[in-house]
């Protein structure tokens, strides 16, 4: 028996934190009985929180570049990549991933997607053969189009993406002009509050209130009042 090796404890620096859905322990925790696909599903939810872009997935290469993952899979009679693999087609049975596969050379090529609004749309891209190959070993896949213009807009003058982010202006562009969006940023950025809950909260007033034509440098202090109150509140989506 392997010897327990102790903990040195977490660290106090945030950014070294990842964020796990709230459906994992209500809904996947209780259930999930084989170690081997809570490993690829908790490593998984860490992979795509590090990748950048909108479309992210994950190739069996993916964990097998980490020796101290593969190591700690219980392998039994298998080696560690059918272990692997096998822990992989667990979670994709139970939902929690999705599979693509693309052709190049008569190889194919499997991606795992989360299985989120986004994950199930780069996976009917693919379907719909919607995808191209690149030159980047790390991501050799690019699904879909050019990202829309609210991705760019948000890495440019807030911050980088996160999946959880990129569902929320996914929702944003289902809901307002995309003038709107790009005038609210640009508001954001002015008044150095480059936070989305800021720009979400210009956004609803407009919505609210209606836009009207917008005074660059005469913005009332009642107005941004409004403004700092509703960006203050706490958001469930937003960060």
């Amino acid at each position: 028996m392997r010897a327990t090796q102790a903990f040195s404890g977490f660290s106090s620096d945030q950014r070294s934190f990842v964020s796990v859905p709230d459906e994992f322990f209500r809904e996947l925790l209780p259930y999930i009985q084989d170690i081997n696909e809570l490993k690829v599903i908790l490593y998984a939810l860490w992979f795509f929180q590090q990748r950048g872009g909108i479309v992210r997935y994950i190739r069996a290469e993916d964990f097998q570049k980490n020796p101290s993952f593969m190591a700690g899979l219980v392998c039994g009679d298998a080696s560690p990549q059918q272990a692997l693999s096998a822990a992989l087609m667990q979670a994709v049975e139970r939902g929690v991933l999705l599979r693509g596969t693309v052709l190049k050379n008569d190889e194919e090529i499997e991606l795992f997607f989360l299985n989120t609004p986004l994950g199930r749309s780069a996976l009917k891209a693919i379907q719909a053969g919607n995808w191209r190959f690149t030159q980047n070993a790390a991501a050799p896949v690019e699904i879909g189009e050019e990202p829309p213009n609210i991705y760019r807009l948000y890495e440019a003058h807030i911050g980088p993406l996160t999946p959880l982010i990129a569902e929320t202006l996914r929702e944003a562009e289902e809901t307002y002009p995309p003038e709107w969006i790009g005038e609210a940023v640009q508001i954001a950025v002015e008044k150095n509050a480059r936070n989305w809950r800021y720009v979400e909260a210009i956004l609803r007033r407009w919505k609210e209130e209606g836009k009207g034509e917008r005074k660059t440098g005469a913005d009332s202090q009642e107005t941004l009042r409004k403004y700092s109150e509703q960006w203050r509140k706490p958001s469930r989506k937003s960060r």
